[in-house]
């Protein structure tokens, strides 16, 4: 499954280019990496965002937000973030934001 270019672009244009900031082609996505570890992604046309787990089920009352399940297992920590979600760029701005938090705040690998 191809990945929206146009949704990684918009990301890109959120994060800029911090040197700690590294991107990688995986499962059919696209994944950005804060000091080694994920921070967010684009599967599809759908925003991944790495959060703190204690953080999931609040996120998921968020528009477009829905259980990250990419392994048929649901995954505390991890969301899924469609349209109506991300749609702004105020909406896909606090997503990246928080990602990028929580990625930053894990050791770096």
């Amino acid at each position: 499954m191809a990945y929206s270019e146009d949704l990684a672009e918009r990301i890109r244009d959120v994060i800029g280019t911090p040197p700690e900031l590294a991107e990688k082609v995986m499962f059919g996505g696209v994944g950005f990496m804060v000091q080694g570890n994920m921070a967010v992604g684009v599967i599809g046309d759908e925003l991944m965002v790495h959060i703190d787990k204690a953080a999931t089920d609040e996120a998921l009352t968020k528009p477009g937000a829905r259980t990250f399940d990419f392994t048929g297992r649901p995954m505390k920590g991890w969301v899924m973030v469609g349209e109506p979600g991300i749609s702004t760029e105020e909406g896909l701005n606090l997503w990246v934001q928080q990602g990028v938090e929580y990625a930053s705040s894990l050791p770096a690998k």
